[in-house]
């Protein structure tokens, strides 16, 4: 029995990768200065959750076959340097699931943006046709009682690639760990300004990406994002090359339909970025020898992955949905896809500032236009989040000038931002709440009840 400890294991990612170790009859053991909900619940089930919080160096013993080091942990962990000190192999979290890979046809589907919606996608279709595949995803999948799985037998392994930082010890992107056999690019919009300083070396690392393909491998990608039109054609690497475009689909009664060579398919997800992910889901799938046929059937059941586009409520009246989206790009591209879907109703798009990027002012000019397309505009932003980022102080109106909009309302407060959400007439609207975080502990079902 393989012995493996976690350093951070309540992470997003390394609470998952260490269920799936558990459940391929690893002995997992970790540690962690705080696990929040739903990781801490999750590990607690399995026997996984460390009985105190903090690091315990006595933990870290010369028999472990492997350490895995989460990327939250410091450089100066006790826990990672006794492993040092003792010479157990260290691994980050991508290279950990390269390791458990290597011997498998490896797909990575990287990008700025659709990456864990295409993923989901494809997950969602093999599972349709009982194609049984390792995978990694980042959000929840309904039926899918994990986030990693991890087996011998399994030919295949399905990754989301990120692009952020390994670990403290490993300051490579996640996305040049895994060399792909098959790889798709969804699209390049700058983003995580506090590791890539400059557009240009955040474009490099997708350059490096194309270069980790195996030789001969297949290379999947957007072909209406000129950023990503450019690497993969500058690339000389020996692949077979796959572009993809937005497909032809219309709009009936609040319902999009696919337009196929079978006949139209209706779909529980809608927005053109959303059809975009959807082709290059596709062609992931056909290189995994799932026709076209059996794709469009499959599809039609995918509801979307957790909190991207997510239904909060319909009625008759109103509907309310919530979205992962934060960097500008997403902003756009899921405002734009709510108020094509909802033309015939007011939208109300409400955009919670919360990550580096989004709270740099150096950034925030990105946002420019980004809600354009709602009839009313809210941002949120909780300045005791710039206070502990140890970050610039934004005003109201340093927000209105960099979105280019001085109709836009601007709350720091929660409590305020839900009296005047509560207070809304919802008649003929939709709410669109866009966050990486919760708007301050607003209870969004309640809300919109």
């Amino acid at each position: 029995m393989k012995k493996v400890h976690f350093i951070a294991i309540g992470g997003s990612a390394m609470h998952n990768l260490a269920i799936a170790l558990h459940e391929k009859g690893y002995q997992v053991t970790g540690s962690d200065d705080a696990i929040f909900e739903p990781s801490s619940t999750r590990l607690k089930q399995r026997g996984l959750l460390p009985e105190e919080m903090g690091w315990f160096p006595e933990k870290i013993t010369a028999d472990l076959d492997a350490v895995i080091l989460g990327m939250h942990a410091h450089a100066d962990n006790p826990e990672m340097e006794k492993a040092q000190e003792l010479g157990v192999k260290i691994y980050s979290y991508p290279e950990y699931l390269y390791e458990q890979s290597k011997d498998k046809t490896r797909v990575v589907i990287a990008g700025s943006h659709g990456k864990t919606t295409i993923t989901s996608m494809v997950l969602h279709v093999l599972h349709f046709h009982h194609k049984e595949v390792d995978y990694m995803v980042g959000a929840q999948l309904e039926g899918f009682d994990v986030m990693v799985k991890l087996t011998e037998e399994n030919d295949f392994m399905v990754m989301e690639g990120d692009e952020y930082l390994s670990s403290a010890l490993d300051r490579r992107p996640k996305i040049l760990l895994y060399q792909p056999n098959i790889a798709l690019i969804s699209g390049i919009a700058w983003d995580h300004v506090n590791v890539f300083p400059t557009f240009e070396n955040y474009i490099h690392q997708f350059e490096l990406f194309v270069e980790s393909i195996t030789n001969g491998g297949a290379l999947i990608y957007n072909s209406e994002d000129e950023e990503v039109v450019k690497v993969v054609e500058q690339s000389e690497k020996a692949l077979k090359k796959f572009p993809y475009k937005t497909p032809e689909y219309t709009i009936e009664d609040g319902i999009t339909f696919l337009q196929t060579e079978e006949g139209p398919v209706p779909l529980d997800v809608f927005g053109k970025h959303n059809l975009n992910n959807l082709e290059g889901a596709r062609l992931i799938c056909n290189q995994l020898q799932i026709m076209d046929d059996d794709f469009y059937e499959a599809i039609q059941s995918f509801k979307g992955a957790s909190k991207r586009l997510e239904l909060i409520n319909r009625t008759k009246d109103f509907a309310a949905y919530k979205d992962f989206a934060h960097a500008p790009s997403k902003v756009i591209s899921t405002t734009n896809a709510v108020k094509e879907q909802f033309e015939n109703r007011k939208l109300i798009a409400c955009l919670e500032l919360h990550t580096y990027s989004s709270l740099n002012p150096e950034f925030l000019s990105q946002y420019k236009g980004t809600l354009d397309k709602a009839d009313e505009k809210i941002v949120y932003y909780n300045p005791e989040a710039l206070a502990i980022k140890r970050m610039e102080h934004i005003s109201p109106d340093d927000i209105r000038t960099a979105f280019g909009d001085d109709s836009i309302y601007v709350f720091t407060s929660s409590n305020e931002l839900k009296s005047h959400l509560d207070s809304s007439d919802k008649s003929q609207k939709v709410f669109l709440m866009m966050s990486s975080a919760n708007f301050g502990g607003i209870d969004l079902k309640e809300l919109f009840a």
